[in-house]
């Protein structure tokens, strides 16, 4: 199993670097940052593929709020499997979420080849697939 690295400084060419966003696009701080410094986020889009980039909305309510970016995230993954998407720990920096909190909503990532996801996302993801099989 390969892990989003802590700290991405360099992308392979088809690679995406997935961020936690805000609606307004403002990349100022965090993997926010970083993807408007290094991967082409673009200032005022929120959400969405830009540059070496995807931005997925975390600042604008609950994690309920937060799914159906997700959901659309992993829809054009499945139709972009040329790429490599690698998914930061979205919303549990600045936004404020725990881990347990975002991860379920990746539970389809862990069957694509092509999404990679944090370390912890993924031992949650598999924990909780454990936990169903155990109470069916």
């Amino acid at each position: 199993m390969r892990y989003t690295p802590e700290n991405i400084t360099e992308l392979g060419e088809d690679d995406i670097f997935v961020f936690g966003s805000n609606l307004a696009g403002m990349h100022g701080g965090g993997a926010a940052r970083v993807a408007w410094e290094k991967f082409g986020a673009v200032w005022g889009q929120g959400v969405g593929l830009q540059g070496q980039s995807y931005a997925i909305p975390t600042m604008q309510g609950g994690v309920e709020t937060i799914k159906p970016y997700v959901d659309e995230f992993l829809d054009v993954a499945y139709e972009c499997d040329q790429n490599t998407f690698y998914v930061t720990r979205i919303g549990c920096g600045i936004a404020g979420f725990t881990d347990e909190q975002i991860a379920p909503l990746f539970d389809r990532a862990l069957d694509m080849y092509n999404v990679v996801l944090p370390e912890s996302f993924v031992k949650i993801i598999e924990a909780r697939r454990r936990s169903n099989e155990q109470h069916k």
